[in-house]
């Protein structure tokens, strides 16, 4: 029997992206960091091959600060970590490591990659055996598989484990939680987890909490998104940033601040978040708490205007007698009249 010969055509020379960094992370990251990471898991195979912040952005056609930004961003999402020399300037990457808080970036120097194995990656490292027995955790895992509409991945169940154990979140809180962000269209893990860590920081415990934030959120943010007249969308960041400040760092009530969005587009014809907030800054410094406060500082205005004009008019004078006025000989025009 004649010898067969098998020939090799496998791609050896290839790299290995975990699933977690596609499902959780590709999605919502801006597309030069996408090109960032995946250049930095290229150069996990190449160890000893030195590498700068200024090469990679020359090979990437990109500025040495996007590339640090980059590396700033997946350090955040916990995808990376940064090591720093004595100077304080970064002298290593690992990849694939879970981590507790970012830290600043600074100058670039000399960046070597060491391989280190693709850990997955989590909010806080869980160990979810110890739950897996449990009644009701394996209800909730039910319950979020039929909201979300798929079979739980790994990682999928180790954050909803998170929310149950290291949030302490009730299970009661966990399904509302996963109920609200599918009813708001959002799927996605990493933005459930993202709105947990929101509702955790905030002290929200309870399902009735949970929903009177939410209310409070929708009402606030779809409101003034009205005012605009911005509809089919939600609040962008910059634009939410603006109403929580209107709304919790200035304390003004809802009212007023359609107020001022209302003047915004009266003025503007069109939506504008800074100029509404310079109305609303001032109204702040001039002590302004109830829509009434506005309309004394209107009257207050008016009657400053008012003043104003009248003190830069001319005393005596207008447009029916502001000019020299005619003398005339009655005597004379009369013995004129006579003789004629």
């Amino acid at each position: 029997m004649k010898t067969l010969k098998l020939r090799n055509h496998f791609q050896t020379d290839a790299t290995w992206i975990g699933n977690r960094f596609i499902d959780d992370h590709m999605a919502d990251a801006n597309g030069e960091f996408v090109k960032v990471y995946l250049f930095l898991l290229r150069h996990l195979h190449n160890p000893c091959v030195p590498l700068t912040i200024s090469t990679i952005a020359d090979y990437l056609q990109n500025t040495e600060k996007d590339i640090l930004r980059a590396l700033s961003y997946w350090q955040k999402e916990r995808l990376l970590t940064i090591e720093y020399d004595d100077s304080g300037k970064v002298s290593g990457i690992n990849m694939g490591i879970v981590l507790k808080e970012a830290e600043p970036l600074v100058e670039p120097a000399i960046v070597c990659t060491e391989a280190e194995p693709d850990v997955p990656v989590v909010a806080e490292p869980t160990n979810i055996e110890p739950f897996r027995s449990r009644k009701e955790l394996k209800s909730l895992l039910f319950v979020a598989e039929q909201y979300l509409g798929k079979t739980l991945s790994g990682s999928d169940i180790e954050s909803i484990t998170y929310f149950y154990d290291g949030l302490g979140f009730s299970a009661d809180l966990v399904e509302y939680l996963i109920e609200y962000c599918v009813e708001n269209g959002h799927k996605n893990m990493h933005y459930i987890q993202k709105v947990a860590l929101a509702w955790s920081e905030a002290g929200v415990a309870t399902v009735d909490q949970a929903k009177e934030r939410s209310s409070f959120y929708n009402k606030n943010c779809y409101t003034v998104l009205n005012a605009f007249g911005i509809k089919g969308r939600g609040p962008v960041a910059p634009e939410l940033t603006y109403i929580n400040k209107w709304t919790q760092e200035y304390g003004f009530t809802l009212d007023i601040v359609l107020e001022a969005c209302n003047r915004t587009m009266g003025k503007l014809h069109q939506p504008n978040f800074e100029y509404a907030d310079s109305i609303l800054k001032k109204w702040l410094t001039t002590g302004v708490h109830h829509l009434s406060d506005v309309e004394r500082l209107d009257l207050a205005h008016r009657q400053t205007v008012a003043a104003r004009k009248t003190e830069s008019r001319p005393a005596g004078r207008n447009k029916f007698n502001n000019f020299e006025g005619r003398t005339y000989d009655y005597d004379s025009l009369e013995k004129q009249l006579l003789s004629q």
